[in-house]
């Protein structure tokens, strides 16, 4: 690859499932050579997780979507690093890589000559990034660690769900694997900086990410809650623990979320629901009096927007500068105008599919060095021969 910011940077992918491989795609994105290596015949695990899967030209079953949503602008390469002949050609790819990513149980790669005290020895600049469940040390680091798992040790699901006394409560993982994707970004972020060290100085460095840890820093707010309060924070349903109104109100069609931030879009929503008076009312002048009186506020405000569609009562509070958002299905989050003009989806076609892979576009915008999409996600094994051949090349002529 030629383009973007870490143009010329190559990158060794022993990652699979969600949080390595999202690390290395946001790489990939930004210009990284990106060289993922697979299992023979199966490859990712991911490539398994469906349905949904693809359509392959010959009309037999392709790829899960789980694994393209994270391994788009990767040479896919089949090797088995459990024989001495993986390993040893792992190793020499190695030798030629700036980067390497892998998420195996702590001291997993210790046997193939793949740990980073192996390869930093034939690499002193490689970044060797880890990822976990638990990190490289502590009663925990053996175990094995899976996004749904840490929302529920991390305390994400104490926080997420509907309070004990209302219908269906209990705790609730999010939707999507949150703990996976925010540990992928700590993850390039990490690279990216250990990347600045080694230009600077040659020295590469391991990188210890964990799951757990990733987990407790994506807390923010609601860790400080506790630590400043002593009070762990409870389920709330759609309901902020620092703001309100700051939740989903029913319309006649849907849902709207209001989110006030302050007590003048407070007063402004009051008057574009017609009812002034309430923004001074005495339970609900300040943000702290709404907090202490949030269910009045909120049956009040419910009984006010119930009577408007979705999109009257947001051309109302758009118009008075009150923060609004339709509750979208993902279908009609596509169809949003905004995310049709930020061109959100990317199109890729790839010759053993008989469609077009669509994936969400990567949000970062760079005005010298655009993110650039040159490889859809890859077959399994498709380009073992091209970057084998490459090493064996570049061995011949290092020799």
């Amino acid at each position: 690859m030629t383009h973007g910011p870490l143009s010329g940077v190559r990158v060794l992918d022993l990652s699979r499932v969600l949080a390595g491989p999202w690390a290395t795609q946001t790489l990939a994105d930004l210009g990284a050579e990106v060289i993922k290596i697979e299992r023979p015949g199966t490859g990712d695990d991911t490539r398994l997780w469906g349905p949904p899967f693809t359509t392959r030209t010959d009309g037999s079953r392709g790829d899960a979507a789980y694994f393209l949503c994270a391994n788009r602008g990767k040479k896919s390469v089949e090797l088995d690093i459990a024989t001495p002949e993986g390993a040893a050609a792992v190793r020499e790819l190695a030798k030629t890589c700036d980067v390497l990513v892998e998420n195996f149980k702590t001291g997993g790669l210790r046997k193939y000559g793949l740990d980073h005290p192996s390869l930093s020895e034939i690499n002193p600049r490689l970044v060797y990034c880890s990822i976990t469940g638990f990190g490289q040390d502590g009663p925990d680091a053996h175990r094995a660690g899976y996004d749904y798992m840490i929302q529920a040790m991390g305390g994400l699901m104490s926080v997420t769900g509907q309070p004990d006394d209302a219908p269906g409560a209990e705790p609730m993982k999010v939707g999507v694997a949150v703990v996976d994707l925010f540990t992928g970004l700590y993850a390039s972020n990490a690279i990216m900086a250990a990347l600045l060290h080694a230009r600077a100085t040659g020295e590469g460095q391991h990188i210890d990410i964990a799951l757990f840890d990733v987990q407790a820093a994506m807390l923010a707010n609601q860790a400080t809650n506790y630590f400043v309060s002593g009070k762990a924070p409870t389920r709330m349903g759609n309901a902020h623990p620092n703001l309100a109104p700051y939740q989903p109100f029913p319309c006649t069609d849907g849902m709207v979320v209001i989110a006030v931030g302050n007590d003048a879009q407070f007063r402004s929503l009051c008057v574009a629901l017609d009812v002034e008076p309430l923004g001074t009312d005495r339970r609900f002048a300040t943000n702290a009096l709404r907090i202490e009186h949030r269910a009045e506020l909120t049956r009040e405000l419910s009984a006010l927007t119930a009577s408007h569609s979705m999109k009257a009562l947001m051309a109302l509070l758009e118009a008075a500068g009150v923060p609004c958002g339709p509750v979208n299905t993902l279908d009609q989050v596509f169809e949003e105008p905004q995310a049709k003009h930020r061109g959100l989806e990317v199109e890729q076609a790839r010759a053993d599919l008989s469609a077009p892979v669509r994936t969400v576009a990567n949000p970062i915008r760079m005005s010298r060095t655009p993110v650039a999409y040159d490889l859809p996600p890859p077959a399994l094994g498709e380009h073992t021969a091209d970057v084998l051949e490459r090493l064996a090349a570049a061995t011949d002529r290092s020799s």
